[in-house]
């Protein structure tokens, strides 16, 4: 992780930590380094979800990309995805969503997408870090006609809406599926899109106020939800989470469905179908046991990267690989898209079902999920900085690792998006993991915060 980019874009608490200053200067540095000197005025696509600090931060990164001469294109409330594919469609230089995802309305992000729709690899950000942080290049500082522009993109919500209807080529009359938007961008998009490809779809959590996103609902509070699909008999439920680029399922029985699961029906459906590039699924080292021994049973490979979808992505094209994604709900279809999209995976998921004429019960047995357990260790950020390197947490973890053998394993990492240690067991016990996670948890806590 950089100094101001953590896996998934630059966050903090909005007005304290990300400040409308260092917003600007991001914006600043992010044009100078994504575009050439081709372009007199480089156009920059800006989306940004439902919390209140986003029209602030919005204003400071139109700000600071307008005073080094980028024209700014303003997409509105949106789902990250939808940033990421109108950037190709709109042929623009660079795309900006303001963000912080799955996380409560006090905190907000800046996640950038080159002109080609991928999220920036590390090194890009790192020259914008150097450049907001060390003052390695002065910030351009065009005059008169060279000063950027603001225009609205009217349409930003049909494009995306209309990319995704085009990746499901048959309606959805019949399904009844209910759609949690978490209060965030898919409040936008996802009634209207279900709606056009012939669901018939109940609402939850679409009324966003700035200050309910993610508040007890979306893919971070499944409850609701599995109560919901459950008592009115649903075929199924979806819900995303902020910026609607991760999505989690329920079955008609009100039973979670995660992304592993997900794509465990995902990828056996496109291998049946031969579009399973190289027969090989990318996840990562979080990705459940039971996922890896099914694609094993059905004659699919398995690659494991870091956490963080950006990982994901960067070995799907690494080795043309066609699908991957994460237990959290980030599915990426490289076929339709360049980063994780929440209501794309929903829109495929339920064709699956209508295609087969399948209950989402019935299709979530092909994999058996091994017994996993997190816990969050909440630390300061010399917490985290100390965890590399702290002598009693690797002690207890290898400790912890002995323990498992070869029934089970522990993962433990630092958060990139959140002040968090992460510490994830898996295994065949329920209580051997319990136990085993929160001693190493207890670890940390005495040590790290």
């Amino acid at each position: 992780m950089g100094r101001l980019f953590g896996t998934d874009g630059a966050r903090g608490v909005a007005n304290t930590e990300l400040t409308c200053e260092l917003a600007m200067n991001i914006g600043r540095a992010a044009a100078m380094v994504l575009t050439d000197n081709t372009h007199r005025h480089p156009r920059i696509l800006i989306g940004k979800d439902t919390r209140i600090s986003s029209d602030m931060l919005e204003g400071a990164l139109t700000a600071g990309l307008c005073s080094v001469g980028a024209d700014v294109i303003s997409l509105g409330v949106i789902p990250t995805p939808a940033v990421a594919f109108l950037v190709g469609k709109y042929k623009a230089d660079a795309g900006i969503m303001i963000s912080a995802s799955h996380n409560p309305c006090e905190f907000n992000g800046i996640k950038i997408f080159s002109g080609d729709g991928y999220k920036l690899p590390d090194a890009l950000e790192e020259q914008i870090e150097s450049i907001v942080l060390d003052h390695r290049a002065p910030y351009l500082t065009p005059e008169g006609g060279d000063i950027g522009r603001v225009s609205v993109a009217e349409n930003a919500v049909k494009d995306y809406i209309d990319h995704i209807k085009a990746t499901v080529p048959f309606a959805l009359d019949g399904m009844r599926i209910a759609l949690d938007c978490a209060n965030g961008s898919a409040s936008r998009t996802a009634e209207r899109l279900f709606t056009e490809l012939g669901a018939q779809v109940y609402m939850l959590s679409d009324q966003p106020n700035g200050v309910n996103i993610n508040d007890n609902c979306g893919s971070t509070h499944m409850e609701s939800l599995m109560a919901f699909v459950k008592e009115n008999h649903l075929d199924a439920g979806v819900a995303f989470d902020g910026d609607a680029d991760r999505c989690l399922a329920v079955d008609n029985q009100g039973n979670l469905v995660d992304g592993d699961f997900v794509m465990a029906i995902c990828a056996l459906d496109m291998k049946s179908r031969g579009k399973l590039a190289k027969n090989t699924v990318v996840g990562t080292i979080m990705t459940n046991m039971g996922f890896i021994r099914f694609c094993e049973e059905n004659g699919m490979n398995f690659v494991a990267t870091k956490v963080g979808d950006r990982y994901v992505l960067e070995e799907m094209l690494l080795e043309e690989y066609s699908f991957g994604g994460e237990q959290s709900g980030h599915v990426i279809f490289l076929d339709f898209g360049t980063t994780g999209d929440g209501q794309l995976t929903a829109a495929q998921l339920i064709s699956i079902l209508k295609r087969r004429q399948a209950k989402l019960s019935s299709l979530a047995t092909l994999m058996e999920r091994y017994p996993q357990v997190m816990v969050n260790v909440r630390v300061s950020p010399e917490g985290k900085l100390r965890f590399y390197t702290d002598a009693d947490v690797k002690a207890a973890t290898e400790q912890a690792k002995a323990v498992l053998g070869k029934t089970g394993r522990i993962v433990v990492r630092v958060s990139g998006t959140e002040p968090l240690i992460r510490v994830m067991v898996e295994g065949e016990q329920e209580e051997t993991i319990n136990r085993l996670a929160n001693e190493v948890a207890d670890v940390i806590r005495e040590k790290l915060v």
